[in-house]
């Protein structure tokens, strides 16, 4: 009974949700958090402490001890969920980071269009309506040799565009081993079926002939449609259909062809060493007559799904009613434009943040690895265990899978469970730091740390160090 009393008088004793909003409102450290945020922080806080009594949970927290939890827990999110934050793991294009930085310039064409008012669909030699497209689709042309473009927002709804436009009640043929899963468990036959295409499949998993497609094609086949397995390879006792025989088999049978390419790239990457990746102008070189590939992928753009090929199809897309519900903003459109207008320019490689990070020496990440470890004191060091080693990375983004990217990584921590602790520690830092954990190990991965990342790095780095020393 006497605990029971004890039991209600402390919770009697608890500040109001109110009384710790009052107390608060005027914290320097709580200036960019909107009262509704900081009164549903305080209402958790004092819920949480009220179930923690009824519990048993023994002596109560007073109104200041309260508050600290309240702030903590607001400074910890920030003003913003959406925010920047420091890639360490050597994943360049990190799906769940992002995936590709955009250059300066598309950074200052974002600004320039998002400040004002703009031409987005306005002629300004006629003054009459004008088409949002007009401003990226000459680029594509000349850049692709394609007769016509059009950008939806990603590349999953162009599939999903060109498969109800062309083949809504009809057969698609499809190879076996090109019916691939893409990231959040989206697979071509479950666009397909959303389309209201019929799936044909032949061939087997590791081995597809023309003759295959040429069997196949019957009066309800509406396209035959080849898939770039860009996010995995099959490898072994393997036979594919090319582009090139795909589209002539096509032309011969009078039925269209369409190549989703995935991560679609207009530069040829084996000079640095990469493995052969088709580009988008050499698959329209083929004769595909549609070919679909994302922007936010090797691109190195904003997200958006990019098709193009031959006007006549293209102008179908174009006028289906669902385009609408597909179409991109003006952001889109200008970081885009700015994007395509690097390669057309040829300083893609050094100006476009995914290829300059795909494409820079070893050597250069080892040299920045090792001059941020420089910079921790002797005594970070010493607390975290830091050293440089060597390493490898991945492209990311369902793009070149089997591609290692050979990189250094600063590793702190000496045991699984210090590894957890420092990775915890880092991703609660500001700007929060996600790194990788390998032979219970934290790996700091160079590859993907940008300049303007080094210095909140290395203090990150020194106050988890000492923090850790001083507890």
């Amino acid at each position: 009974m006497v605990a029971r009393t004890e039991q209600q008088a402390a919770l009697r004793a608890l500040p109001s949700v109110d009384q710790l909003v009052r107390a608060l409102a005027d914290r320097r450290e709580l200036a960019e958090i909107t009262r509704p945020r900081l009164t549903a922080a305080a209402r958790d806080v004092v819920d949480g402490e009220r179930r923690r009594l009824l519990d048993g949970g023994g002596v109560p927290a007073d109104a200041g001890e309260l508050a600290t939890r309240v702030v903590d827990r607001l400074r910890r999110g920030g003003p913003f969920s959406l925010k920047r934050v420091i890639n360490a793991t050597g994943v360049v294009l990190h799906t769940n980071l992002g995936r590709a930085l955009l250059s300066d310039l598309a950074m200052r064409r974002l600004t320039a269009v998002a400040a004002g008012y703009s031409n987005l669909e306005l002629d300004l030699a006629t003054k009459e309506r004008g088409s949002r497209y007009s401003h990226v689709e000459a680029l594509l042309r000349r850049l692709t040799a394609a007769e016509d473009a059009l950008v939806v927002n990603n590349n999953a709804s162009a599939v999903l565009l060109a498969l109800e436009t062309m083949a809504r009640g009809r057969e698609v043929i499809v190879s076996r081993g090109e019916l691939i899963e893409i990231g959040g468990e989206f697979r071509i036959p479950d666009i397909m079926r959303r389309s209201g295409a019929e799936l044909r499949e032949v061939g087997a998993t590791n081995r597809t002939h023309l003759r295959d497609y040429a069997e196949a094609i019957g009066p309800d086949t509406a396209l035959l449609l080849k898939v770039h397995t860009s996010n995995y390879r099959v490898v072994g006792f393997t036979a594919a259909v090319s582009s090139r025989e795909l589209a002539e088999l096509g032309r011969q049978r009078g039925v269209p062809v369409m190549e989703d390419l995935g991560s679609g790239c207009l530069v040829d990457l084996r000079p640095y060493g990469f493995p052969y990746e088709p580009t988008v102008q050499e698959v329209v070189g083929t004769g595909i007559d549609l070919v679909a590939f994302s922007g936010d992928k090797l691109l190195g753009g904003p997200q958006a799904g990019v098709v193009v090929g031959t006007r006549a199809l293209i102008t179908r897309l174009k006028k289906n009613p669902l385009n609408r519900a597909l179409r991109i903003d003006k952001l889109t459109v200008a970081a885009l434009e700015a994007t395509l207008h690097a390669y057309e320019a040829g300083d893609a490689l050094q100006t476009i943040p995914t290829l300059a990070l795909l494409t820079q020496p070893a050597s250069a990440v080892v040299t920045r690895a090792r001059r941020t470890l420089a910079r921790l004191d002797a005594e970070t060091r010493k607390r975290l265990g830091a050293e440089v080693v060597k390493g490898v990375g991945q492209v990311g983004g369902g793009a070149l899978p089997t591609v290692e990217l050979p990189t250094a990584a600063i590793a702190i921590g000496t045991s699984g469970a210090e590894a957890q602790r420092l990775d915890e520690a880092l991703r609660n830092a500001d700007p929060p730091i996600v790194a990788r954990i390998a032979d219970d190990r934290l790996l700091l991965d160079f590859r993907t740390v940008l300049s303007a990342d080094v210095a909140p790095l290395v203090r990150a780095l020194t106050a988890v160090a000492h923090s850790a020393g001083d507890a």
